[in-house]
């Protein structure tokens, strides 16, 4: 890790950086892969299995093709007997491997897959507005989509519990430089406004409002049950790979063309970020790898040439980008998403804590 690209990385007294010492205070609170006898894993298991008997479901997923919710929806389904309701976006962008795997995962047992299908034609706008507007994070569209949808089918089911894949075995340190939440309605839509074309009427999308509407009012809550648990990335493939024929795609968030874009291209090209910091270091936080072993790979290319061709050749096509504008984009200055409107997320959260409150 290093001040190059995040204005928030320093040192700290004791000679570790501010993520180091972040992630060492969470593993110590919320990672537990040598829990004996399993307790915290079996009291949540049986936290959801009795909330959901009398439903249709136990709990929800979001399975994006990777590894973290493939091996999640896995467990879930096959060795913890969980009835899922799993959403997967498909938004056009999806490798041939992750379509496999999808495939793969929605043949599981007591695991139902609600594909997502955005209107392609207002999603490439939408994706073409955040390229142009040059801001960090053109993911955040798919994100919220996906977020929208899982809401309103937690409530139509009764849903309380969402498991996400998210883990501190691999994702103790995230940078917070050149992010933002992918809750914040009201950012899309003023990004979309001042450089989208057309509209985006047909795609539905979530607020932090609805969000935390949800979360007081249906009281849904979210766990990472991987946490509770070793979870190691070349066991969990190998795993996945005897018992389903789950077929990895090279490294982290590149089971979709439009995220490998963006982690591989995008982020270095545009805001000099190499995301393989973050996932080496998270590694090294949880003794999968060693600094000598992340720095050697750190020697590598980010990507095969002729592949990245060929995957911004086809960005290019379903965006409407010539190259002109292709290069105009990736020479223009950054910005960040704060110079666009935001949500005013903690005086709606007082808002609805009020509300909540006074219902009660």
């Amino acid at each position: 890790m290093d001040s190059s690209s995040d204005r928030y990385f320093h040192i700290e007294e004791n000679g570790y950086c501010n993520y180091c010492n972040d992630a060492l205070k969470r593993l110590e609170r919320y990672y537990f892969p040598n829990c004996k006898d399993d307790t915290k894993l079996k009291a949540l298991l049986s936290k959801i299995k009795e909330e959901g008997k009398g439903k249709k479901y136990d709990c929800m997923m979001g399975i994006s093709g990777g590894l973290d919710s493939s091996y999640l929806a896995y467990l879930g389904s096959k060795k913890w007997g969980l009835r899922i309701l799993a959403f997967h976006v498909d938004d056009g962008y999806d490798t041939e491997i992750s379509k496999r795997n999808i495939k793969r995962l929605s043949e599981l047992p007591n695991l139902d897959m609600d594909v997502i299908i955005p209107d392609a034609k207002q999603f490439n706008e939408l994706t073409r507005a955040f390229m142009f507007a040059g801001v960090p994070n053109i993911a955040m569209p798919q994100d919220n989509i996906l977020f929208a949808e899982l809401y309103k089918k937690a409530a139509k089911y009764h849903i309380r519990y969402f498991l996400t894949g998210g883990n501190l075995s691999l994702e103790s340190i995230l940078q917070h430089g050149n992010t933002h939440s992918n809750y914040d309605d009201t950012n899309i839509k003023d990004i979309f406004k001042k450089f989208g074309r057309g509209r985006i009427d047909k795609l539905e999308f979530l607020s932090p409002f609805r969000r935390d509407w949800n979360h007081y009012i249906n009281h849904i809550e979210s766990y990472s049950p991987l946490n509770l648990m070793e979870y190691n990335r070349e066991k969990a493939i190998n795993e996945l790979n005897r018992e389903i024929g789950f077929e990895y795609y090279g490294s982290k968030h590149l089971e979709n063309d439009l995220t490998k874009f963006i982690q591989l291209y995008w982020f270095p090209k545009k805001f000099n970020v190499d995301k393989r910091k973050s996932h080496y270091s998270s590694m090294i936080m949880s003794g999968q790898m060693t600094r000598e072993e992340a720095l050697e790979l750190m020697q590598k290319p980010l990507y095969n040439e002729d592949d990245m061709d060929k995957t911004i050749a086809m960005i290019k096509e379903r965006l409407n980008l010539s190259d002109d504008d292709f290069n105009s984009i990736m020479s223009s200055p950054t910005r960040q998403h704060t110079d666009f409107k935001t949500s005013h997320y903690a005086e709606r959260k007082e808002i609805i804590k009020s509300l909540f409150q006074r219902k009660k």
